[in-house]
């Protein structure tokens, strides 16, 4: 017995540690290329890392705002990871945090008199439904072989702003002088938006993100339920045979999936801005799938690359401060990490 967890301990440090090479060289090579990019645009790419390390490392509201950016991003590429293992490619967490989002805001400015302790759940549920039910969309037309869940989930991201824009620019809309300028619901009641940790922007959306990371690590490695999954992924074919219903299985973890990505939506209203606007996501379903996938959809990799990418957030909003670097520019870094991974794999095949 104490042989095997030797073996097992060994096995998981071997794991963990080539991960960190992985990761760590992909960062390495992101940003070397990203400098080259600012030194070519006429920046100091030197100054502009000594920046962002030190606003986001150097203060205690650098790291909080480190955290707030870390939220949806654990969120949306949980939701991302959860369905790949079902060899589901859910490309939609976009459209899903949206109308999370949106179902939210509708509980919040109905139920307008509920005590705080259960608007909270209320909200929690709203953004989940809401979220669950737009992906339990593209779920249900995989399942019936009508269309691939790869489109159906990345053609809906276009679609769910549209819904909000039309609430907020019409029954939604703000009617209170100055604020009905620009298109945005009405305010949050004090009840209805979440809790705040130690005098900063970090929410109660951080809990649940962090819940919900940990229920996905225990679901799909610690129970029967998760390797039925890791079964239907790898060989469906072979899983309906066993009798497995793979359309069951495709409805209803797209649903949780889209869920998550809902609470996503849900924090970033009821826990930052306190009101439904127009582009209150600055792509963070977009950023979710690519940390799935630059870790592999393991609990840890989401973690470390939720957290490298938060930096990147908080950086291409503070050097646009100090060095005038739009934060566009911010998407020509991910790119950029997305380019490290996507020829690490060619460049192995080609060596073997």
């Amino acid at each position: 017995m104490v042989r095997a967890l030797k073996r097992v301990g060994e096995t998981l440090r071997k794991r963990w540690g080539l991960g960190a090479v992985r990761y760590t060289v992909i960062l390495i090579v992101a940003l070397l290329a990203y400098g080259l990019v600012l030194l070519i645009a006429g920046k100091d790419p030197i100054k502009a890392y000594v920046d962002t390390f030190t606003f986001t490392f150097g203060s205690a509201y650098g790291f909080s705002e480190l955290l707030v950016r870390m939220t949806p991003l654990l969120l949306t590429a949980v939701a991302v990871a959860l369905p790949s293992r079902l060899g589901l490619i859910n490309v939609g967490g976009e459209g899903q945090l949206y109308m999370g989002a949106w179902l939210a805001t509708w509980g919040a400015i109905t139920f307008v008199s509920l005590p705080q302790a259960a608007f909270i759940p209320l909200l929690i549920l709203l953004g989940f439904v809401g979220g669950g039910t737009w992906a339990a969309i593209a779920g249900f037309f995989r399942a019936r072989g009508w269309v691939n869940e790869t489109i159906t989930t990345l053609l809906m991201n276009y679609v769910a702003p549209l819904i909000v824009g039309f609430f907020i620019y019409g029954a939604w809309r703000s009617r209170v002088p100055g604020a009905s300028a620009f298109p945005q619901s009405a305010t949050f009641p004090p009840a209805a938006r979440l809790p705040r940790f130690f005098g900063t922007r970090v929410h109660l959306g951080l809990v649940l993100a962090l819940v919900a990371l940990g229920i996905f690590w225990f679901m799909l490695e610690r129970t029967k339920w998760g390797l039925k999954m890791r079964a239907i992924g790898g060989n469906p074919e072979a899983a309906r045979r066993l009798g497995m219903r793979l359309g069951l299985y495709f409805v209803v973890v797209m649903f949780i999936a889209g869920g998550i990505a809902g609470l996503a939506g849900m924090a970033e209203v009821s826990g930052l801005h306190w009101r439904l606007s127009a582009g209150f996501s600055p792509g963070y379903g977009f950023v979710g799938f690519l940390i799935s996938w630059l870790s592999g959809g393991s609990a840890i990799g989401i973690v470390t690359m939720s957290f490298v990418l938060a930096i990147v957030f908080a950086g291409g909003s503070l050097l646009q401060i100090t060095q005038g670097v739009p934060f566009a520019a911010v998407n020509v870094l991910m790119a950029l990490i997305l380019f490290a991974v996507l020829i690490r794999p060619r460049l192995v095949r080609r060596k073997a």
